[in-house]
């Protein structure tokens, strides 16, 4: 029987002080999951309070997205998202942290999440991330005490693209440059272009438009 794969999506709802809404991005959600589920994985949801986390880049007229919206088992699951503590990490062969801005605000810090990511990688699975999702790498440490992405190749939603949609002095800090600071080999292409970054078990995607990228790359490192 094949294991199962956790996606991890923000329960924050707000863009810093702006008032702005956000949440996760459901096609950094969908288009992994299309790809996901097609290779037969089944996909599980957590978010930092469980529940129904909000949701941002609400376009059904993707048609992953649409796919996704009214498909009523994983419409259901997504809405019921377990905690973190109620996760049972022997479970899962990858976990996967979407994006969405309000990734940059509970993502980092949430200690039980990240305990979740070690496990998983340490026991051969794989740990990735696209867009604001690699928010939830920057404080994951191996048992050792390093930092997962020290000396790894890694990518991220980058400074160009922060300042390109004008919230590089909104999010809590630049995730391109704490990435660095925590030993990562930060590799990036220009705006808004598809980016996967492969390096072992630790799988990465730029932006949005890397999100189905890091779907296949997830099945490809899982032998499928």
């Amino acid at each position: 029987m094949k294991k199962k794969i956790l996606f991890v999506v923000t329960s924050h709802d707000k863009k810093g002080s702006t008032g702005e809404p956000t949440g996760y991005y459901l096609g950094e959600v969908s288009h992994p999951w299309e790809v996901l589920k097609e290779a037969g994985y089944e996909i599980d949801f957590v978010s930092p309070q469980g529940g129904k986390p909000p949701v941002d880049g609400f376009n059904l007229d993707d048609a992953a997205n649409k796919a996704f919206w009214e498909d009523k088992k994983y419409r259901d699951k997504i809405e019921h998202s377990m905690k973190p503590d109620e996760v049972d990490a022997s479970q899962y062969a990858a976990i996967f942290y979407a994006g969405g801005h309000g990734a940059m605000w509970d993502l980092a810090d949430n200690t039980v999440l990240a305990k979740i990511a070690t496990a998983i990688y340490e026991q051969g699975g794989i740990v990735s991330a696209v867009c604001h999702g690699p928010a939830g790498l920057v404080n994951i440490k191996l048992s050792n005490g390093d930092y997962l992405v020290k000396g790894k190749k890694i990518n991220a939603f980058t400074n160009e693209e922060e300042t390109a949609v004008k919230l590089e002095k909104v999010v809590p800090f630049l995730l391109e440059n704490k990435l660095i600071e925590r030993g990562g080999q930060f590799e990036k292409s220009g705006l808004w272009q598809p980016h996967v970054t492969v390096d072992g078990r630790l799988i990465t995607g730029q932006n949005p438009q890397s999100a189905k990228g890091v779907g296949e790359a997830i099945v490809k490192a899982l032998g499928k």
